[in-house]
């Protein structure tokens, strides 16, 4: 039978502190190891100053990998001359190195995981596939930067965007980790829009840059940069993955004292077979992304969002470099209008989520659907952005018109990115590392897939209705944040995993609230 008992424990790296933990210390009824109240391990007690610090490096990375992913498109001219190649082999680099941002996610989410494999589980974590990952992108990247024909330049960029896509999804986790839902809302704001400012301010910085040192020495520029993230993040973020840490603890408390330790989520999951693991590290994302509806038309929102970014990628060239002989350093000032929009959707955001969102909360009335909001405002901004953007774009209307008013998709790009993203970590709780990899692989395709087609169709179709499609596939997504905002409740208790996401986390908080 079940009993509770008190103990002197020692946690390594930890003061010793009186634990309570529930069991009996036997294999068939081991202790239950779970954090305690204001126990100091436990990454949301850890000070205001670390935790910030440690998210600033962690968004700081995924910009990194944005920026560098479209810095490339900027060098056309250069790289199509180096390599005597079209320019649809050369778009194709960046399609490559976006779509290894769709791969990466597929392993580097779901491997963050605890996988209890027979009578001991694997530990993964975050810190390990951060340290893997950024070595492999700077060694790819650099590979990329002195490659001597376009099949290695294509081949290496594929793979550095692939070991890129790892701090685009598992950063978020870590931020997760960190923060309690009153304060995520602002650290996933700024992190969210890394992956939408970073290629937007890729061309702004990286046209002037490759026209003055060569394309070469600037994706040297940018494999520095990364390098150094991946060094401050090696140094400054230790594990946060709470299953990870407590899990870690159960194996030091039974090297301690021979007795049987295991953590809350081990108990809650039991052990499994080692092809059941490979099943959901590797399925699950798809799982998410084909079964629960509210992932794929998430999912599918974001990537049409995602997608239309790098479309620009091309198409400020076709607009700007081609119609109006603007050279590739004066053409990159094009996307400031967009750059600046999402700005000041994120100087919204932030307010929105410290005026509305945190009063909900402190009145104990926040639910999911409360992040929703912005998401309708910015729903409507995005196709009045585009169909500016496209309609404006006449020899007899300045230039400066298009670009100006191509501000309200860069400020609906956060407004409707940031809440659906909070909305699916509220909505899937435990399960939020793999929705987020689901998300990612998504968009991520779609971004590829947009670049590639680019040239062809503001060929064919020209500026106005080239522009326009992306624009009618925003208006058709536009009621989805209104109806979760609406239904939303009834539809995630019908959804299997945000059901037993939301039920798993009640009895953790049950638990945790029985030993305070």
């Amino acid at each position: 039978m079940s009993s509770i008992e008190s103990k002197i424990l020692v946690d390594a790296g930890e003061v010793e502190k009186s634990h309570t933990y529930d069991g009996s210390g036997t294999e068939d009824d081991p202790f239950v190891v779970e954090f305690q109240k204001d126990d100091p391990s436990n990454p949301m007690n850890w000070g205001e100053f670390r935790k910030w610090s440690i998210a600033a490096i962690a968004t700081s990375s995924v910009f990194a990998v944005a920026f560098t992913s479209s810095a490339y498109s900027v060098s056309a001219t250069e790289v199509i001359q180096d390599f005597d190649i079209s320019t649809e082999v050369f778009i194709l680099g960046l399609s490559l190195f976006v779509l290894g941002f769709a791969i990466g996610p597929a392993l580097w989410g779901p491997l963050s995981l605890v996988a209890n494999v027979g009578s001991r589980s694997e530990i993964h974590g975050r810190q390990i596939l951060w340290i893997i990952t950024h070595i492999a992108m700077v060694a790819f990247l650099e590979g990329s930067a002195g490659s001597q024909n376009v099949a290695t330049l294509l081949i290496l960029r594929f793979f550095a965007g692939t070991f890129g896509g790892s701090p685009l999804v598992n950063s978020g986790g870590t931020i997760s980790d960190l923060f309690p839902p009153t304060q995520r809302g602002l650290a996933l704001t700024i992190y969210c829009v890394a992956p939408f400012l970073g290629p937007i301010l890729g061309p702004i910085v990286g046209g002037f840059v490759s026209d003055n040192i060569g394309w070469r020495w600037f994706q040297g520029v940018c494999v520095i940069f990364i390098g150094i993230i991946g060094i401050l993040g090696i140094v400054f973020i230790p594990e946060t993955y709470s299953p990870v840490l407590l899990q870690r603890r159960a194996r030091k408390l039974a090297k301690a004292d021979d007795k049987v330790y295991v953590s809350i989520l081990e108990k809650n999951q039991g052990k499994k077979k080692l092809s059941e693991v490979f099943k959901r590290v590797l399925f699950r994302p798809w799982i998410f992304l084909f079964l629960e509806p509210i992932v794929l038309i998430a999912s599918l929102y974001m990537a049409t969002i995602y997608g239309t970014v790098y479309m620009f990628m091309g198409a400020m060239t076709i607009v700007y470099s081609e119609g109006s002989g603007w050279s590739e350093g004066i053409g990159g000032l094009s996307f400031l209008g967009i750059a600046g929009g999402i700005i000041f959707g994120l100087i919204y955001a932030i307010w929105d989520n410290n005026s509305r969102y945190m009063k909900l909360f402190a009145a104990k009335s926040a639910t999911a659907e409360s992040r929703l909001p912005p998401a309708i405002v910015g729903g409507v901004a995005l196709p009045i952005g585009m169909f500016a953007f496209a309609w404006t774009n006449y020899p007899s209307i300045h230039w400066s018109a298009s670009i100006i008013l191509s501000a309200p998709f860069g400020f609906g790009c956060v407004l409707v990115i940031l809440p659906i993203m909070n909305y699916l970590i509220d909505t899937y709780t435990i399960y939020a590392a793999s929705v987020l990899a689901a998300a990612a692989i998504f968009r991520s395709v779609v971004g590829a897939a947009f670049p590639l087609f680019t040239t062809q169709m503001y060929h064919n179709l020209g500026v106005h209705w080239a522009s326009s499609i992306p624009a009618f596939m925003t208006l058709a997504c536009m009621p989805f944040p209104f109806i979760m905002y609406r239904y939303g409740p009834a539809v995630r208790m019908k959804c299997k995993y945000s059901f037993e996401g939301a039920e798993m986390m009640r009895k953790m908080q049950l638990q945790q609230a029985a030993t305070t």
